[in-house]
């Protein structure tokens, strides 16, 4: 058996033996089967305490997403951490996170009102990478948990490179001047292409996506940070709504969890809002960057261990 299975509280995870084609462990839910034969953890009840917990956590990691961005890098070691197996926290957290990025989005579309057939064409590639990805995920669910320490210090890294790529794309842009607005032309192949690849990563896992469209935007010719922005988040909500789609009707949510976490999502995005302008970003974004870094090696130290 590749899965151990795990308890989350009052929540049980049972799991299917591929060997053995049996069930083992208990719970109220069952198990679900897919064609490549691994194991997926079945959710049944969480308690108070820990459905608390993980609602302040994602209000934490909304409220960072609108100070400075990064916060999937504390909700979702903070799933795991809490006991939710990967698989089922990847694929909740996604599912929970949809509204907000929608919201993310419909805050943007003024942003976009000149841009809208160049994101139509961009939401092509996003949709069949998110799908893609998201297939990949439930294909092997094992390998998710094998590599998962390695995608979350990857994003880590993303999220620190952030600043350093966007003074290259100002730099860049400056230096370009004024040479019309690229949402008039038609997007190049090498661009959709880059964003089908994009589309896949966010459909598996998605942390630190945002960089990436920003950083492809950027090196295309726009200037306007509220349009790449309104084009990031909605090339991001394409990716994710699929993935979402696909993994709620896998059976890997846990609706109980994503419902709660939604609502602490808006809660906290809506507050991050407001504090924006008091807090100082670099010091949220060296705490998400602690976050990140510490529960990566932490998630790589139980594997190894």
């Amino acid at each position: 058996m590749r899965w151990r299975g795990g308890k989350l509280a009052g929540t049980q995870y049972v799991c299917v033996s591929s060997q053995q084609n049996r069930l083992v462990g208990f719970g109220r839910s069952p198990s679900v089967r897919h064609p490549a034969g691994d194991p997926i953890p079945a959710p049944v009840d969480t308690d108070f305490t820990r459905t608390a917990l993980i609602m302040v956590a994602t209000a934490a990691g909304s409220a960072v997403n609108s100070i400075a961005g990064g916060g999937t890098l504390i909700t979702f070691p903070a799933l795991v951490g809490l006991g939710v197996p990967h698989i089922v926290a990847n694929a909740t957290s996604t599912v929970a996170l949809v509204p907000g990025s929608i919201g993310a989005f419909y805050g943007y579309r003024d942003a976009v009102a000149g841009a809208r057939a160049w994101a139509l064409r961009f939401a092509i590639p996003s949709v069949l990478g998110g799908a893609l990805g998201a297939g990949l995920l439930l294909l092997a669910p094992s390998k998710f948990e094998a590599i998962v320490p390695w995608l979350v210090l990857g994003a880590t890294a993303l999220f620190v490179a952030q600043r350093p790529v966007m003074r290259l794309i100002k730099s860049r842009t400056a230096e370009a001047g004024e040479v019309g607005d690229p949402a008039t032309r038609p997007a190049p192949l090498s661009v959709l292409g880059y964003q089908f690849l994009v589309g896949i990563y966010g459909g598996y896992f998605g942390a630190g996506i945002g960089i990436l469209m920003l950083a492809a935007l950027g090196f295309m010719g726009f200037t306007n940070i509220h349009r790449m922005n309104g084009l990031k988040s909605f090339g991001g909500t394409c990716a994710n709504l699929t993935a979402a789609v696909i993994l709620a009707a896998s059976g890997l949510v846990d609706w109980r969890l994503a419902s709660f976490m939604a609502v602490a999502g808006l809660l906290g995005g809506y507050a991050g809002s407001r504090l924006a302008q008091r807090v100082k970003q670099d010091q949220v974004r060296a705490a998400v960057v602690a976050i990140g870094f510490g529960s990566g090696f932490w998630m790589l130290w139980r594997q190894l261990t």
